[in-house]
């Protein structure tokens, strides 16, 4: 571990604070060092109301209102699926895959570009049990390989990637937030954190004037959303900045509560959503929204920073959703699991709300798509990754 000295060194950068981020305990230990966490919840000075209704509006927040935003769909020009390989675990068949995420670098046993998924099922198919991470080269006909199987992930169900590659997961079942490095280690559950069936997970790098480093984790059990701290040394702290959002106490397999985390770094955003009441909501200027922020009630919002948070869409077609994606162009597409007639529809919706698009993506039974995940650069070359559970596999949407 490095000394004080190199830490002092170290955060003089904005860029070395993305690295302690991404380090998040696991960087130089050896391993089955044991990281420590602070389990205190650090609330930061509150902003004065007065200040606070001066900046309710973050940047980019009043072309969307007033509609300037770009409305051309990008889901109605990804006309192409392709599988890239199966999930299922080569050595003990875990299926049912649920998170994902795209890997950024090359590191341990995954390269730049790799897809890497979370079974939330084991071989026997039963809900819940799953306890293995996958990866995959993103081009057809790619065979998974091991990452991590380890107690902790049991019924993991979205992950997130630090910029080193360590891999942060929602394990509704076990009831924690492990990570491991891109080799297969285990570096912490997080211990002592305010976990009740974690749910979803995102990274924000935050940087500039939005603050620190962060990754934020949603609870299906009391629908509240964890901002999980990184400070030197290293340690963790955890902020409950809003409660309330909508949960259906549903068991492994019927879960909904607040999920699919999206974080957009343009303007320091955080998306939510929510299967229980078809919801999709957005926690503006996240990084500062202090401990107990927003309280949800339904489709309004109370608490101290409640005007932070904004309905930006609710019901139809949205039925049952637990994925979504951030295109490039920021725009969200969200992933049916309920759908009445049998589909499994994907929902593209602007940042002012609007409805764009809504696209079958696979004819089988309803309740496929879990995990979602987009790469590119603008609407030309935008590619759409999405875990299939009717056959476990990865596929991808391209123009």
């Amino acid at each position: 571990m490095p000394s004080s000295t190199s830490f002092t060194a170290i955060l003089t950068t904005s860029a070395a604070l993305l690295a302690l981020a991404a380090c998040a305990g696991g960087g130089g230990m050896s391993t089955g060092a044991s990281p420590m966490v602070d389990t205190t919840t650090t609330i930061p000075t509150p902003v004065p109301m007065s200040m606070e209704k001066a900046a309710v509006r973050v940047p980019g927040d009043e072309n969307e209102e007033d509609g300037a935003v770009d409305n051309a769909s990008v889901l109605k020009r990804l006309g192409q699926i392709t599988t890239i390989g199966s999930t299922v675990d080569p050595l003990n068949g875990d299926q049912n895959p649920y998170g994902l995420a795209v890997a950024s670098v090359d590191a341990g046993s995954i390269e730049s570009g790799d897809l890497v998924v979370c079974n939330f099922n084991n071989g026997a198919n039963v809900q819940g049990t799953g306890t293995t991470i996958v990866a995959l080269h993103p081009r057809a006909g790619s065979s998974p390989r091991r990452v991590a199987q380890d107690s902790s992930l049991l019924g993991c169900t979205e992950l997130a990637l630090a910029p080193n590659g360590n891999i942060w997961a929602s394990a509704f079942a076990a009831n924690d937030n492990p990570i491991f490095t891109p080799s297969g280690t285990l570096v912490t559950t997080l211990p002592g954190g305010p976990w009740h069936g974690p749910f979803g997970q995102t990274f924000a790098p935050h940087g500039g004037s939005f603050g620190s480093a962060a990754f934020y984790e949603s609870n299906a059990g009391d629908g509240s959303i964890v901002r999980i701290g990184i400070s030197p040394g290293p340690h963790f702290t955890f902020q409950i900045i809003a409660r309330g959002f909508a949960v259906n106490h549903g068991a492994p397999g019927g879960i909904l509560g607040p999920s699919g985390l999206q974080y957009d770094e343009r303007h320091d955003r955080l998306y939510v959503v929510d299967g229980a009441d078809n919801t999709l909501v957005a926690l503006r200027g996240v990084s500062t929204i202090p401990a107990d922020g927003v309280v949800v009630n339904g489709t309004s919002f109370g608490g101290p920073f409640g005007k932070r948070a904004r309905l930006i869409f609710s019901g139809p077609p949205l039925n049952g959703p637990i994925s979504s994606a951030l295109l490039p162009d920021g725009h969200l597409v969200l992933g049916n699991t309920l759908d009445p007639n049998g589909q499994n529809l994907m929902v593209e919706i602007a940042p002012n709300g609007r409805l764009l698009d809504v696209k079958n993506v696979d004819t089988g039974a309803a309740g496929a798509l879990f995990g979602m995940a987009a790469i590119g650069h603008s609407n030309a070359d935008t590619k759409l990754y999405f875990n299939d559970d009717n056959d476990n596999t990865v596929k991808v949407l391209t123009p």
